[in-house]
């Protein structure tokens, strides 16, 4: 009896203080701020615009989770990591969610005390080339320098790919997308290679946009979305719905213009995620309209797509795989129910 109540007090003293630890969602709303891990300068997803404000379709995200954690999609202070630094600074606590054009893969979700919490682009890689070299394919690479970025998916995809495809070629390693385009532009590589979404960003970047083309060739699985500390349940929770949220949004149809009229809508989908038929943000902490001030702030994920890469931006990039799954695409979020 002695022995199992000595068990029962040494359990109590070790969980006391786990149980006491503050969350993420607690130090965030103490802050009264959203530290975002982005990236310093990839137009269309993070970078600064003339009044050096972070715009892009990862800031977007860290908004949304801001409009849902403190009410306030300015709340956020934008934290630029590159490739090599992005998981450290999450692992140590500088960043509050990193939401940085990152590849969820199985070793990053499984080895480095980090989870992914869902897919805000579905991207792959691709290639780009001089447009004045003709060349059509990637299977005309053979030989070719190619630049790539070091501390990325990208170096090993392209092992991958001329091995498969019995090539040769000489890899040309940079440490940021900055070095790369430039090795490019300055002729020190035939090829660029790195993410589709990256590729296009960096094209608008060169001083003749023309003069470059990107290949059609997709020759890798790129699943891009914020990650977040392992071991934190409850913020994990927070972040991954503040992404449906605005999917669901626009599967229904709520815009930033539309929602406040929303608020009367009979539909009993909408009246959930608005806030109006029951409280679903309770379970992670937040109140009843967490989505709303999601929507009303940064608008659904179609708005937040065609603003920063899409049809309403200077990328035009199509949304193909990040269409809804009822319009062809595979974007698709559970039900707030």
């Amino acid at each position: 009896m002695r022995s199992r109540l000595s068990w029962g007090v040494g359990a109590l003293v070790l969980v006391g203080p786990l149980l006491a630890q503050a969350t993420t969602l607690d130090e965030v709303r103490e802050r009264d701020q959203l530290r975002c891990g982005v990236n310093a300068a990839q137009p269309g997803f993070s970078a600064l615009d003339d009044e050096d404000t972070y715009r892009g379709l990862d800031t977007d995200v860290c908004r949304a989770i801001a409009a849902a954690a403190l009410g306030d999609a300015g709340k956020v202070h934008f934290v630029p990591l590159d490739s090599v630094e992005r998981f450290t600074a999450l692992q140590s606590g500088e960043v509050d969610v990193l939401s940085r054009t990152t590849t969820w893969t199985s070793s990053r979700d499984t080895t480095l005390g980090v989870n992914f919490t869902g897919v805000s682009y579905y991207d792959g890689q691709a290639f780009m080339v001089a447009s004045d070299l003709g060349v059509e394919s990637a299977l005309a690479l053979d030989g070719a320098a190619v630049c790539t970025q070091s501390g990325t998916t990208s170096e090993l995809n392209l092992a991958d790919y001329f091995r498969v495809h019995d090539m040769a070629y000489e890899p040309v390693v940079f440490d940021s997308p900055e070095q790369s385009i430039a090795g490019f532009e300055a002729g020190r590589c035939d090829v660029l290679s790195s993410d589709a979404s990256q590729l296009h960003a960096q094209r608008m970047q060169l001083a003749d946009p023309d003069s470059a083309v990107v290949l059609p060739e997709v020759i890798s699985k790129e699943p891009l979305g914020p990650a977040v500390r392992q071991g934190d349940d409850q913020w994990f929770n927070v972040v991954k719905w503040s992404l449906f949220a605005m999917l669901n949004a626009e599967e229904m149809g709520i815009t930033r213009d539309n929602v406040d009229e929303m608020l009367e809508s009979g539909d009993p989908d909408i009246a959930r995620l608005l806030g109006q038929d029951g409280n679903y943000g309770e379970g992670m902490g937040l109140p009843a309209d967490w989505a709303y001030s999601i929507i009303k702030q940064v608008g659904n994920y179609g708005e937040v797509f065609e603003r920063n890469v899409g049809a309403g931006s200077d990328f035009n990039i199509a949304r193909g795989l990040n269409a809804l799954w009822t319009e062809g695409g595979i974007q698709y979020a559970p039900p707030v129910r």
